[in-house]
């Protein structure tokens, strides 16, 4: 998603992670890494990373920070709108920078994977061709999630992409089984749930999820305050200390769905798919992906009220649901 130009002129605001992290474990660095690869973040001076002053953004800093924290670091995150010896322009071309070199990886791949069609015995099949456009897809997919900036070479991949739809085939969706009901799923009727406020991605299908498969008549409640403490009959949901919220590399939706042993194989897709949106780590490469990011961004400009948010995304996930399977 692009970030909106600054107003009037003024300088762009950005969000500051500096963190340290214990020489032990090693793993620990590169799993913090690859976590700022992913989410987009701007390594500056190689200390500290910058990312646009977006809710969104804010979010991926506050999730990177809890794992800095939990492998034994300290960091904070700043709110800056200068970065001194920089312009606003030269700190944009650092972002865009980064994502014309994975554009250029990806067109690369795409123009090796055609020229097998011009060599007969290396040809691959429809089915190949079919599971290799849906990977390139969500590739590209992921990178344009991060493209605040509109950097070059996101057309010219998109326009190498498409000249393999052609020999694309149909993929035969999932079917679904009805979900289990279980002793925990009693026990969480008749809550409030609250989660914070400027709901996107995670949150809004874990409300759909809440609302289809725990309590139709689950009430919702949206917070500024990120260490909300809860009150009588409250549960938490993606949120830090929440009852339901991210553990290890599964997002909310996903732990909602293990902890309440939600066994649904149209739910596993969508999962797969908040996974993807919501980590941005690829894990899945589901096809279908791209589509549900524009459309959950389309409800996220155009909605600014957390209910109409969540109404508006309710619909949108029950008809992606009977796309998977047997509605519920």
């Amino acid at each position: 998603m692009s970030s909106p130009p600054p107003e009037n002129g003024a300088a762009r605001r950005w969000w500051v992670l500096a963190f340290q992290l214990p020489a032990q474990p090693a793993y620990a660095r590169v799993k913090i890494w690859r976590r700022l690869q992913a989410i987009g973040a701007a390594s500056f001076k190689n200390a500290l990373y910058l990312m646009p002053a977006t809710d969104e953004a804010l979010e991926d800093f506050e999730w990177t920070l809890r794992e800095v924290r939990g492998a034994g670091g300290e960091g904070l995150i700043l709110d800056a709108r200068a970065v001194q010896g920089f312009t606003d322009d030269e700190i944009v071309a650092i972002f865009d920078a980064a994502r014309e070199e994975q554009y250029r990886a990806i067109a690369e791949e795409i123009r090796a994977f055609s020229a097998r069609f011009e060599r007969k015995r290396d040809a691959p099949s429809a089915e190949e061709t079919a599971a290799q456009q849906a990977r390139f897809d969500g590739r590209i997919s992921a990178i344009e999630a991060i493209d605040f900036f509109q950097a070059n070479g996101r057309e010219q991949v998109r326009a190498l992409l498409r000249e393999l739809e052609p020999r694309n085939i149909s993929v035969d969706t999932l079917g679904a089984e009805p979900p289990m009901q279980t002793e925990k799923l009693a026990s969480l009727k008749g809550r409030t749930w609250v989660t914070r406020a400027n709901v996107h991605v995670d949150r809004m299908a874990s409300a759909w999820l809440i609302r289809r498969w725990v309590d139709p008549e689950a009430k919702f409640k949206w917070v500024v305050d990120r260490n909300y403490r809860p009150e009588a009959l409250e549960i938490r949901f993606d949120m830090y200390q929440a009852e339901f919220t991210h553990e290890g590399d599964q997002c909310t939706f996903e732990v909602l769905m293990s902890r309440l042993e939600l066994k649904d194989a149209a739910l596993g897709a969508i999962a797969e798919i908040i996974h993807d949106l919501d980590l941005k780590d690829q894990k899945f490469g589901r096809k279908e992906t791209a589509g549900v990011q524009q459309l959950l961004a389309g409800i996220v400009g155009s909605q600014p009220s957390d209910d109409a948010r969540i109404e508006r995304a309710t619909n949108l996930f029950d008809d992606l649901y009977h796309s998977f399977g047997r509605a519920h």
